[in-house]
């Protein structure tokens, strides 16, 4: 098992710090949230709660998730990067291809883009991306990405997205895996279909489990299930070494977590942050390197 450090709520004037901290003492991975704006009010309610209602505050910071990760790697050695989730069809394809593929060329190829669909068609609205047609303009969108970091020329046809051959480089020096997020049976099935992995939302261990089972058996059906396959988790019943092994054993191979409520509850005291993080090291992921 690995482990994740989520970033969500945290102020961006200490990530750098969080970073150094998780880099030290063994974390797997950083991961990074994504709005690029936050409504006053929405219209589309929000899918992850009972309510509707935002799970964060308003003024929350909301880094640019790319930029972000370009100057954490410039200052790390080990960490990995990944995101939960970044809403790709929000986005220009070709725009989030140049820059997923230079974070990964600053990164020496620590970057684990986790992408999802969104639920927001405010923001969508905002940025002049249609929001209904979202799912399989994504699909296209890792296609064409993946042909973009292969650094040849390359050409696409598709229902959304056209263009005669054209490269661009500089190509990572790496295949970069692409994880899916999203608890819906379309996310999940996209995540078998084209994926190296799939996020999940905050979830009890339960459903992690049985949704890895019916993301198996669609890898199955599509012919993939011969290849890896990651699985990062976010329980929201496990907080035991014992509650890590028995998802483990059912095919997480990720625990994304925000380690500093364990021991110091919700701060913003970057201190106590980087505390929680060591600590946590200490106590949980230190059990899985024995």
């Amino acid at each position: 098992m690995r482990f994740v450090l989520s970033t969500s709520f945290s102020s961006v004037a200490d990530l750098k710090k969080l970073a150094i901290a998780a880099d030290d003492c063994g974390w797997e991975a950083m991961s990074f949230s994504d709005h690029v704006v936050n409504p006053e009010k929405i219209t589309t309610p929000y899918p992850y709660t009972e309510n509707g209602e935002r799970r964060w505050q308003a003024f929350t910071d909301w880094p640019d998730p790319w930029v972000m990760i370009g100057a954490l790697a410039s200052i790390t050695r080990n960490l990995k990067f990944t995101n939960n989730i970044f809403v790709l069809p929000m986005r220009n394809p070709f725009l989030v291809a140049k820059a997923i593929s230079t974070a990964a060329i600053i990164s020496d190829n620590r970057v684990i883009p986790a992408i999802g669909v969104g639920w927001s068609k405010d923001e969508f609205q905002l940025l002049q991306q249609d929001f209904h047609s979202r799912g399989k303009r994504a699909d296209e969108m890792v296609e064409i990405m993946r042909l973009l970091w292969t650094g040849e020329l390359v050409e696409y046809q598709g229902k959304h997205y056209q263009f005669p051959p054209l490269e661009m480089n500089p190509a990572p020096s790496a295949y970069i895996p692409i994880w899916v997020g999203g608890i819906s049976e379309a996310a999940m099935r996209r995540a078998a279909r084209m994926a190296d992995g799939w996020v999940t939302d905050l979830q009890t261990s339960d459903d992690i489990l049985a949704s890895i089972a019916k993301i198996k058996e669609y890898r199955r059906e599509y012919g993939r299930d011969h290849l890896p396959f990651s699985v990062m988790a976010t329980p929201s019943d496990a907080f035991t070494i014992d509650g890590y092994r028995r998802l483990e054993e059912g095919g997480v191979s990720h625990i994304l977590t925000m380690p500093w409520p364990f021991y110091h509850g919700d701060t913003q005291d970057v201190e106590k942050k980087i505390d929680g993080i060591k600590r946590y090291a200490d106590d949980y992921i230190s059990a899985f390197n024995r």
